[in-house]
């Protein structure tokens, strides 16, 4: 089911930022991970890097997707310390760690809400098995990178009533830094002037399949105009999705994140708020 989901090019082209919009909200896994990250001012390189490494898991052999597993456990060794100062229900000196099993559990399921909602928003709606199917699937992309299964909600039931409690939770927080930071990365990629007419529908699809809370964190604007867009927008997509050529609708996104990359190349890096004082 993950491979089936995840080949849709829809799908591996929207889910990361609707995943790194709600993720950015636990700020203890946000705040350590930006002050672990060596990307600096290469936010879209670095997410581009992502997006290619989840694919191939997803989508690769089982030996390309070894050594990209091997690759990140390296990475995620940098991402350890100690908060400077108090972000959200976090005090300063609270302990981050990439292998954190609750913080593991956090970024797994902003991954997989968003790929299902991606999914059914733009090819089809998911049966019951089919989102338990699925919910397997994550649960052992998770374990591929280190996470305990028993961390994790056992079901999808009992995953869609963790996640919606974690979504109404009051330690849900952005940071300043997340505020002015994540919806850039979300929805300012570097494109060139003909495809930002394509961007600005893509972020309208990640904006309406937001949980309506997230909207009202990041201040993203939404009405009955907005909605009333989104849902013909999908809905003519999900009926073009029918009749388009399987090399059309399935596969990769390597050149189109390599647009976005070399987007950033050209305007010589993207500029972020500073890290450090003032993060709470």
């Amino acid at each position: 089911m993950a491979r089936r989901v995840h080949g849709e090019r829809s799908v591996g082209l929207l889910y990361g930022q609707r995943a790194l919009l709600i993720g950015a909200l636990e700020p203890l896994t946000y705040t350590g991970t930006m002050l672990s990250t060596k990307a600096g001012e290469w936010p879209f390189k670095r997410l581009v890097r992502t997006a290619k490494a989840q694919e191939t898991i997803f989508l690769g052999t089982k030996e390309e997707a070894d050594r990209i597993l091997a690759r990140v456990h390296n990475q995620h060794l940098r991402v350890e310390g100690s908060l400077p100062e108090a972000a959200g229900p976090h005090a300063a000196g609270a302990e981050y760690s990439a292998f954190d099993p609750e913080l593991m559990l956090w970024t797994l399921a902003v991954i997989a809400d968003s790929g299902r909602a991606m999914y059914e928003a733009m090819v089809r709606p998911l049966s019951s098995d089919e989102r338990e199917a699925l919910w397997r699937d994550y649960l052992r992309f998770g374990e591929l990178f280190g996470m305990p299964r028993d961390v994790a909600p056992a079901t999808y039931p009992e995953f869609e009533a963790w996640f919606a409690g974690r979504i109404a939770s009051p330690a849900l927080h952005a940071t300043p830094h997340a505020l002015a930071f994540a919806p850039v990365v979300a929805f300012e990629h570097p494109v060139p002037r003909g495809a930002r007419l394509n961007l600005a529908a893509q972020n309208l699809v990640i904006k309406g399949t937001l949980p309506p809370r997230v909207r009202e964190i990041f201040g993203i604007p939404w009405g009955p105009r907005e909605e009333a867009t989104f849902r013909a927008l999908t809905a003519t997509h999900r009926q073009a999705h029918r009749l388009m050529p399987h090399a059309v609708r399935r596969g990769r996104n390597d050149r189109f994140f390599d647009v976005v990359a070399a987007g950033e190349r050209l305007r010589g890096g993207t500029p972020t708020p500073e890290l450090g004082a003032g993060i709470p």
